[in-house]
């Protein structure tokens, strides 16, 4: 019954601490996927001359020069062709996706730890290693139907006023035109991407070891409780900046696999044709939004969860 409680109240907790994290730096996200993209993001819709498909047969043009935009040029971009709503296109199955996926990954993260210390030296980072290579290979292989929606829905551009694709539709069209396998397209680069949780995840705990320590040294005080959710923050904060440079080119290739009616089939036939046609560089296109977003939205997601834990009368393994 304990135990039965103890992995609700991660799952609470982890549900919780993503739908914050989502809905905060959605807009972020939305540029860092269109910067990622070959058709749309790098020959983005700044001056319009050639017409560009999307998902429900219409058209959004795309100008004869390919100079890769910036962040703020996409910001720019987008407010002024698609308007405000459009930074938050896939929130929808972001919302619906995130708070299972966040659930799962936390939940999972405990029982392998769990599982991992009783095999190796309880809380050492080989046991960090393969509780957070666990988690991540199960969350991914549940969700990537819905993170393959949400790209699809990301990266199709409309001008502003006219009807927008809804989450439904791009499901149907993505069955429709793929089958079942479609929705899977990316799956090889999440797993690959396993390498960046890993990362975060060691760095993670190996700060948030040494902040406990640092705590139980020092003279406890009324400040003790904000000074450690500050501490938790900041820990997260650098734990994701180190793992997303680190990893970041399977975001491309994952992003570049779910484009529709991409030229990209797998992941090293993807990495082989981004390398030849635009160079090493573009495995990093859309990394300081991905930073800008990822950073906070880290910090939010997992000082939240340890938080709610401690709220919640459960200390963090």
């Amino acid at each position: 019954m304990a135990q039965k409680k103890d992995t609700l109240r991660h799952l609470f907790a982890g549900g919780c601490a993503g739908t914050v994290g989502a809905i905060v730096t959605c807009p972020l996200e939305v540029i860092k996927t269109r910067l990622q993209s070959s058709g749309i993001a790098i020959h983005s819709v700044y001056y319009p001359q050639v017409q560009l498909g999307t998902l429900s047969g219409g058209g959004v043009v795309r100008p004869s020069a390919s100079v890769p935009p910036g962040v703020l040029q996409v910001l720019k971009s987008i407010l002024e062709k698609e308007g405000p709503r459009s930074l938050f296109r896939g929130l929808g199955p972001n919302l619906v996706g995130v708070a299972p996926s966040r659930a799962v990954y936390f939940a999972s993260y405990s029982k392998a730890k769990e599982k991992f210390n009783a095999i190796f030296v309880p809380n050492s980072n080989i046991v960090h290693m393969c509780s957070a290579g666990s988690a991540a290979f199960v969350t991914n292989s549940m969700m990537n139907p819905i993170w393959m929606v949400k790209t699809r829905m990301q990266l199709e551009m409309r001008v502003r006023g006219s009807k927008q694709t809804n989450a439904l539709q791009c499901a149907r069209n993505v069955y429709q035109t793929e089958g079942m396998r479609g929705f899977y397209r990316g799956l090889t680069a999440s797993y690959a991407g396993i390498s960046e949780t890993i990362i975060c995840f060691v760095v993670y705990e190996g700060l948030k070891k040494r902040l406990h320590e640092m705590d139980l040294s020092a003279n406890s005080s009324g400040e003790k409780g904000s000074t450690n959710f500050l501490g938790l923050m900041l820990a997260a904060a650098f734990s994701k900046g180190c793992a997303s440079c680190i990893a970041y080119p399977h975001e491309v290739i994952r992003t570049r696999l779910r484009e529709e009616g991409t030229k990209y089939k797998t992941f090293c036939q993807t990495a082989r044709l981004v390398a030849r046609e635009e160079g090493y560089l573009a495995f990093y296109r859309g990394l300081l939004a991905q930073l800008f977003r990822q950073i906070p939205n880290t910090a939010i997601v997992l000082s939240t969860y340890e938080l709610l834990i401690y709220v919640l009368n459960e200390k963090p393994n």
